[in-house]
């Protein structure tokens, strides 16, 4: 049986840039993969973007109301006729999902169904918590259910290890607002670690402090 994999970390963590690597050991080996992320990500549009500069096309984009199986059984078929039997994903070896914290928990079950019933292989990548330090409802859901957690380590500033998203807004952080602002347009993030999250937040971790 395939297993559903999260892989999560902070901002800067590499996530992106794992999950091409990972599609090209794959595709090295002769197996196809299907790349896919949430219609919420704008960033790169069509695209997943690492910050190193890397991107790729991306095969399905994933619609907050879409049927996550049902997409990647369509995108997945290399005939559209035969894209669906029994419900079942074909001729794909793995699907990779970037920006996994912005599926719905509906969404994060359809890839658990996809890794158990259709025995392929889903690795998801993603934040844990937005930057208030609230879950995302699709890490959140991935957390219960994903047979692998992985957790990919950055660095705040001071050295630590970085565990927190706060947002700036022109340059400044800010803590409370939309739980989704995508990076760009004077939105930026940098990871922190508790110590100085804490510390820019003033102590707070309800996102009731803003500067």
């Amino acid at each position: 049986m395939a297993k559903l994999y999260f892989r999560y970390g902070a901002m800067n963590s590499g996530k992106s840039t794992g999950l091409l690597q990972a599609a090209y050991n794959y595709e090295e080996r002769g197996q196809r993969v299907l790349l896919a992320k949430p219609s919420v990500d704008t960033k790169g549009d069509r695209e997943i973007v690492s910050r190193l500069g890397v991107t790729r096309a991306v095969d399905v984009v994933f619609a907050p109301d879409d049927d996550v199986r049902a997409a990647v059984a369509d995108a997945g078929a290399t005939d559209p006729e035969s894209a669906r039997l029994d419900g079942m994903v074909r001729l794909v070896s793995c699907v990779l999902v970037d920006e996994a914290q912005f599926l719905t928990p509906r969404q994060v079950d359809d890839l658990l169904r996809i890794a158990v019933l259709d025995d392929v292989p889903v690795l998801a990548y993603g934040i844990r918590t937005d930057f208030r330090t609230e879950a995302f409802p699709g890490s959140a859901r991935l957390l219960e259910i994903a047979h692998s957690l992985e957790e990919l380590k950055t660095i705040c500033r001071c050295g630590r290890k970085a565990v927190f998203n706060p947002r700036k807004v022109d340059g400044r952080f800010v803590f409370d607002g939309s739980q989704v602002a995508i990076d760009g347009a004077g939105v930026t993030y940098e990871s922190l670690c508790a110590n100085c999250y804490l510390t820019e937040s003033g102590g707070r971790l309800d996102g009731a402090l803003a500067h």
